[in-house]
């Protein structure tokens, strides 16, 4: 059986840029930063 257009798990977590509280798909393992979608977006423009 698969897992496909099953609402994906989603993690608590805080961005490293603005501190703002948000949700990931992953397990955040808190030795990489985590960014919130407006920060990670701004971000990959460099």
């Amino acid at each position: 059986m698969s897992d496909y257009g099953a609402p994906r798990k989603m993690y608590p977590a805080t961005c490293a840029e603005c501190k703002k509280e948000t949700e990931v798909p992953f397990k955040p393992s808190g030795d990489r930063p985590v960014y919130c979608r407006d920060c990670y977006q701004k971000r990959r423009r460099y």
